[in-house]
């Protein structure tokens, strides 16, 4: 099992997304916090893998399904029997004088074949226990790579952040100076002293923020986060070409899952078939007859009567999960068609969106920030044209960061919809 899991988790690192080229964009500040190792996701990933209680409890369950199994293939343990009659009573059959003693070995016969049927639906719910190991991972793999994604988010809105309360310490240090050269009213300074306030007040709740994020991934892979995260791998968005690739949902791990609980409930109907067959137990001993010192054989049979309870609601019982599963399953195709269609959808469009800001979007504004800061600073602009223009140039700047994070997001998602579900051999 164990190397199933690290089989698992190493294929779906290897993953990606089809027909894409990854290509870094730049325009906001990449400079990784001094300290500590690269914490790359993959090594997220690897620490998650290694000390998830999720991934525990399905290896626990695959253990029980295979228990289970064992159990199923068991056959009945034979009985002993032994009797004492004619005692205790009245004439000649007081005290033991008149006793019989039978002492004997009673087998049940399993009929119908019921173990044959009970094995079939023990290997079937091992199948499905299998899968949901499988689906464990790609769980776990999914949620990580969104706290991973949420941390880096979080540390370069930091970045951002603290290079705009730069700016603005800067636009107040100019506007003093204009003041103090009587070419600016007061209020222009006072103005950016506020800005450069609520610039430094948002630096500390990003970087609290960022603080958070991180506790929570190391809270989740069971490791503290001490270097810093992989910048390079968040800035790099795909080359999506053309429309998306069909997906094959027959081999995704929820259909698979469905599949399994309709060959769930195709051995119970089986089994409840089975049922319906009555077994017989047979019985052989000796007794000893007191009052004469003999000894005789006893054989038996014994068949239950079916009159109160047949097996017929059984069945019936079975019959109607087995409908309900194969209907889940005809639902779950249809749902996760329409999922993975809407997330091709959503990373395409973050990926554009994460272009379009990160690049012409971001230089312009850029540009347009860097000469309303010359003009200013010459007296050629006011400062309502220097505040609009850092304004314009920050609100890009996170939203670029946003669209990176959303691309890494439906990134994610897509990968765990279409995540394969483990051939028989590997399990």
């Amino acid at each position: 099992m164990q190397r199933f899991i690290a089989a698992l988790m190493a294929a779906a690192s290897c993953a990606g997304i089809a027909h894409a080229q990854t290509a870094p964009l730049s325009g906001v500040p990449t400079a990784a916090p001094a300290g500590g190792d690269v914490v790359t996701l993959e090594s997220a990933l690897a620490q998650g893998g290694a000390a998830s209680p999720s991934i525990e409890a399905s290896t626990a369950g695959v253990r029980a399904a295979t228990a289970a199994r064992s159990v199923a293939g068991l056959k009945p343990n034979p009985e002993i029997q032994a009797t004492t009659e004619n005692v205790a009573g009245t004439g000649i059959y007081k005290g033991l004088r008149s006793s019989e003693t039978t002492v004997g070995l009673a087998l049940s016969l399993e009929l119908g074949g019921k173990r044959s049927a009970r094995v079939a639906l023990a290997n079937a719910r091992l199948t499905r226990a299998e899968i949901q190991s499988a689906i464990a991972i790609a769980d776990l793999r999914l949620r990580i790579t969104q706290l991973y994604v949420e941390a880096a988010a979080a540390e370069r809105r930091t970045e951002v952040l603290g290079e705009q309360a730069t700016i603005a310490a800067n636009a107040l240090r100019i506007a003093s100076e204009r003041v103090r050269a009587g070419a600016a009213s007061p209020i222009e300074q006072q103005r950016a002293d506020v800005l450069r306030i609520n610039a430094q007040v948002a630096v500390d709740s990003a970087a609290r923020q960022a603080q958070a994020a991180r506790s929570n991934l190391a809270a989740l892979t069971g490791a503290p986060i001490t270097g810093s995260l992989d910048r390079g791998w968040f800035d790099q968005v795909a080359s999506l070409y053309g429309p998306s690739l069909p997906t094959e949902v027959e081999a995704t791990l929820a259909y698979v899952a469905a599949t399994a609980d309709v060959r769930t409930a195709d051995a119970q109907v089986r089994l409840a078939r089975t049922l319906r067959v009555p077994d017989v137990t047979i019985s052989a001993g000796a007794r000893r007859l007191e009052q004469t010192n003999d000894t005789a054989a006893v054989i038996g049979v014994s068949i239950p009567i079916p009159i109160f309870n047949n097996g017929r609601a059984f069945v019936s019982q079975a019959r109607a999960e087995q409908t309900q599963a194969q209907a889940l399953r005809n639902l779950v195709a249809l749902d996760t068609r329409q999922e993975i269609a809407r997330a091709q959808t959503e990373l395409a469009n973050a990926a554009a969106t994460a272009r379009a800001t990160g690049g012409p979007a971001l230089n312009a504004a850029a540009e347009s920030a860097r000469i309303a800061r010359v003009g200013y600073s010459q007296g050629k602009f006011d400062q309502i044209a220097l505040l609009d223009a850092e304004r314009t140039l920050s609100q890009t700047r996170q939203a670029y960061v946003d669209a990176l994070a959303a691309y890494h997001d439906a990134e994610a998602r897509l990968q765990r919809l279409t995540t394969p579900a483990p051939v028989a051999g590997e399990r």
